[in-house]
């Protein structure tokens, strides 16, 4: 890849004309990133088709339709007797129907006025909703008519977030593809032109097709991804074998783990046994260990993860646990630090929320050595976190962190020995492909008290009863998760929000706390360490999937998950992890919509019928592949942007198969592994 064309990929959103700072910013909540080659890598979820009709009576109440129309009147909208009312704009199309055009935003009265003057022609695109008269609430378009063309026919539809409309998306994507032809000119390589050309297809849709995981352009995508981190997989197993990356084999020089086991209160599992065996194994060779722990929830991995960094210690040598967020980092940190007290080890914890002289202070005790078991967020790899003798890095919900990262904190150490933790079950059919470079240990039983979930399925039309019933629980003591999967309220859905069903509990548990992904941080994070205290008001936590991973309340025994149709398998799972932490017997009440689909109870079937993630799994993956979450690409396994489980899953083999078969990297492959951010970069 070309100086240029690498310059253009990693230039910030801000400097792409129309963005600036403030959407550079929104656009990273939603892409994980902010440069051109994060928005290239966030393709269309579907198409909407604007063709346009003459007559609004030809079209059915919510479907798209673009129309042109003669405007008749203005209603200002504006609030009566204590009511707001919409601003309405009458109008009629050329067969003489009338047409009300509505906004709800009464601060932008004098713009709609203006945008839609009386006597006027305009051609309008939007949805058709249901009203006394034919009713488009809040047009996505309004263009004079001989600038008609400026509505596409074809719309590409993209996975937003807030403050980012689909023109910006529109925008940005015809500027980045704009000047990227430009940069593409000098590449000799035909590889690397026909890559782009796919991409440029499925951001340029002409049909829904072009966007299935069939299509030709999203296959080359899904292959070209799957050799990236088959390579990235190969390369890191022959550094592991290269004699230059050999270490001495730790000598014990202290005694600690006797000391640990006797302050447990209780016994490990057979499988928690096996595994940790397995670990001391790795420990005795010369090679680094790369090893993947998974576990079901609430298997006992961390007490797993103890022992290793325990053992580690009786070296003399550090350990640092890496989680995905400050919450989780905190709960592990006060977990593990009161065992630690109790067995001599130094145990902190380091995230992005120390400042000044407590974060100069842990640095130090770092640096020397003292520290010897460091938990914390990506703090723990910045530029000034020094370690003396860096020997085990733990790396939590080991899926949520690329390649780059976890390798960026083993890059403190001497080629230290890495052990990753995985609450997410992966089918045995995958495991080798998905994580070719690691030695897997499963940890199949759970801890000796732990009663299994009780989970029912609900329809929504009885909500009202079920609040009842959680009246009697949480006055015995309960507290209960409550799970929706919007945000605001939405007109191209029917699904709950999470603010509208806060206010609702509200009126019933005037104590109920609120999160969500859109909240500033520090107040995320402070509800939920309020939700988690045992001598706190709140018994009810309404929230999105933020709680998916990184709160732990063992008092919360039930969790309510509304819509529940529209997860996958794997994420229920995971939501429904959050309860059955203590010996507590535990519920969850899976509530699913009106329009149920019968795929849509099968899946429900499968968790009110096993709690056994590995078997989740397997039937996730036959019935829905990535368990996306309304229509978006996600995966609970690995965060792809164009692999889908369960239609690419005979490219798994041919990429492992093309990576092994490579004597050497070649340029084309590292510039994929750049791209899809494996671990290896390109030299500009």
């Amino acid at each position: 890849m070309k100086k240029e064309l690498f310059d253009f990929l990693t230039t910030d959103l801000q400097f792409i004309k129309g963005v600036g700072p403030v959407l550079a910013a929104r656009f990273e909540d939603v892409l994980g990133g902010r440069r051109v080659l994060d928005f290239l890598l966030h393709i269309p979820a579907y198409i909407r088709a604007r063709g346009i009709t003459e007559n609004i009576s030809e079209v059915k109440i919510g479907e798209t339709v673009t129309i042109p129309l003669m405007v008749k009147s203005h209603k200002p909208g504006g609030t009566f007797r204590g009511r707001r009312r919409p601003t309405q704009i009458m109008c009629s199309d050329k067969m003489g129907n009338s047409v009300v055009i509505q906004f709800f935003n009464v601060n932008f009265l004098d713009y709609w006025l203006k945008k839609l003057p009386i006597g006027q022609w305009r051609i309008i695109s939007g949805k058709l909703d249901r009203g006394s008269r034919p009713t488009i609430n809040h047009p996505d378009f309004i263009e004079e008519m001989q600038n008609a063309d400026k509505i596409p026919s074809i719309q590409a539809i993209y996975p937003a977030g807030e403050g980012l409309t689909q023109k910006v998306f529109a925008n940005v994507r015809d500027q980045i593809f704009n000047i990227l032809p430009e940069k593409i000119s000098e590449e000799s390589d035909s590889n690397v032109c026909e890559f782009f050309d796919a991409l440029k297809h499925v951001h340029f849709p002409e049909c829904s097709e072009d966007l299935s995981a069939n299509s030709t352009y999203v296959v080359k995508l899904a292959y070209w991804e799957l050799l990236a981190h088959q390579a990235a997989i190969v390369i890191s197993r022959r550094n592991r074998a290269d004699i230059r990356n050999r270490r001495t084999v730790r000598v014990k020089k202290y005694s600690l783990l006797d000391k640990l086991y006797n302050e447990l209160p209780f016994n490990m599992t057979g499988a928690q046994q096996r595994t940790i065996d397995e670990i001391f194994k790795d420990l005795e060779k010369d090679v680094p260990m790369m090893r993947l722990v998974q576990g079901d929830v609430g298997s006992g991995k961390t007490i797993v993860a103890l022992v290793a960094a325990i053992k580690m210690a009786e070296t003399g040598a550090q350990t640092a646990l890496l989680a995905p967020t400050d919450t989780l980092a905190q709960q592990h940190y006060a977990k593990i630090k009161p065992l630690c007290d109790k067995v001599g080890v130094i145990c902190d914890v380091l995230t992005g929320r120390d400042k000044g002289g407590v974060r100069r202070e842990k640095l130090i005790s770092l640096r020397s050595g003292r520290t010897k078991i460091i938990i914390g967020t990506h703090a723990l790899f910045s530029e000034d976190v020094e370690y003396k003798d860096l020997g085990l890095v733990i790396v939590d919900e080991q899926h949520r962190f690329g390649v780059s990262q976890r390798e960026a904190l083993r890059a403190k150490g001497n080629n230290p020995d890495l052990l990753a933790l995985s609450a997410t079950p992966i089918p045995r059919t995958l495991s080798m492909t998905i994580y070719g470079d690691m030695d897997v240990s499963v940890i199949n039983e759970k801890p000796a008290g732990r009663l299994p979930i009780k989970t029912t399925k609900l329809p929504i039309s009885r909500t009202n009863e079920l609040i009842e019933r959680l009246k009697i629980q949480i006055n015995g003591g309960a507290k209960v998760f409550w799970v929706c999967p919007l945000v605001e309220d939405s007109d191209a859905s029917d699904l709950t929000a999470v603010q509208s069903r806060y206010d609702e509990l509200r009126k019933v548990f005037p104590h109920a706390g609120l999160v969500h992904g859109q909240m500033d941080k520090k107040q995320r994070d402070a509800v939920m360490r309020e939700f988690a205290d045992d001598t706190s008001d709140m018994k009810i936590l309404v929230a999105t999937t933020v709680i998916e991973v990184g709160i732990d309340v063992p008092r919360a025994t039930i969790i309510v998950i509304e819509n529940a149709e529209r997860f996958g398998l794997a994420a229920l799972h995971q939501l429904r992890g959050r309860v059955g932490r203590g010996s507590l017997q535990s519920y969850c009440i899976l509530v699913y919509g009106n329009n149920i689909s019968d795929e849509g109870l099968k899946r429900l079937d499968v968790l009110t019928q096993t709690d056994d993630g590995f078997v989740i799994a397997e039937q996730d993956l036959i019935m829905r592949g990535t368990g996306e979450l309304l229509g978006t690409r996600q995966s609970g396994w690995i965060n792809y942007h164009f692999v889908d489980y369960s239609y690419h899953r005979d490219l798994f083999k041919l990429a492992a198969g093309a990576a092994r078969d490579m004597v050497s990297i070649d340029d084309w492959t590292r510039d994929l592994m750049f791209i899809f951010d494996r671990g290896v970069g390109i030299s500009a």
